[in-house]
């Protein structure tokens, strides 16, 4: 959380409102070293973590072929990430030769998958993934550090004023120059008459969005597929046969986010 507030001044989310729109005096090889930092102190915890719970009697028995789940099973309720990845289903879009995206090609890293598809399963895939997350993070900002011209490229890139602020000449010094900014970027862009549908490989589950335009400046349809909500949906035949004290260990294992399944 404090890396993005440095980074975007929001603490609990990426705040990244407008392009390009960023602190970039604060991308720096300060802020490099910083996260570097917490990757290492962060290995530290992951281990710890491990130690205590993963060869834990207690933590065994309780989480050992409880919500057992199929192919099947995930075929019918779209499961994706970790769910699906517990059972074997070896589908991860990060690793994907046809949606690339976010530079992820150009780093080598593992993708985990289970065999049993239970609680325990889902919770070795999610250990093991946090510590692939940081060897992702570590390969990037050793990369970028070690790599002075393209972090000045980077900097200078973020810091440029774009062609907006170049038309409208907004200074942000004034109210009139604020309701300037806030009507342009509210108002946004005509947009051609399409489809476009894009997915990501999030935390919970493979995030997806699909955009219908009809050439105005909002979309004729939005239909946002968030993993949180299909894989809930799941919840009555997981849990069906175990004990209500088991629910805790079957919320905790689909790590469903309810703000995320409300909307």
């Amino acid at each position: 959380m404090e890396f993005y507030e440095r980074v975007s001044g929001a603490r609990m989310h990426a705040a990244f409102h407008k392009p390009l729109n960023l602190f970039s005096p604060n991308i720096d090889q300060s802020l490099l070293q910083d996260v570097l930092y917490f990757v290492q102190n962060c290995y530290t915890t992951l281990n710890e973590m491990h130690n205590v719970l993963t060869f834990n009697k207690i933590w065994k028995q309780r989480l050992t072929n409880i919500g057992v789940l199929t192919g099947e099973l995930c075929e019918n309720y779209n499961l994706s990430g970790v769910m699906a990845r517990s059972c074997g289903i070896k589908r991860d879009l990060r690793l994907s030769p046809k949606d690339v995206y976010s530079n992820y090609n150009m780093f080598s890293f593992k993708s985990y998958f289970g065999v049993n598809g239970d609680c325990f399963d889902r919770y070795l895939i999610r250990m093991l993934e946090m510590g692939e997350s940081l060897h992702i993070v570590n390969l990037v900002s050793n990369g970028l550090l070690n790599s002075q011209p393209s972090l000045n490229m980077v900097t200078s890139f973020i810091s440029q004023e774009t062609y907006f602020n170049n038309k409208n000449n907004e200074t942000y010094n004034s109210m009139e120059d604020l309701i300037n900014h806030f009507l342009h970027w509210h108002t946004g862009l005509l947009v051609e008459k399409g489809s476009q549908i894009a997915y990501i490989e999030a935390p919970k589950g493979e995030f997806g969005v699909t955009l219908v335009a009809n050439n105005t400046t909002k979309p004729h349809k939005c239909k946002v597929k968030s993993p949180s909500y299909y894989n809930l949906q799941a919840m009555p035949k997981l849990a069906k046969g175990h004990y209500l004290a088991d629910i805790a260990a079957l919320i905790g294992t689909i790590d469903i986010v309810f703000g995320e399944v409300d909307r």
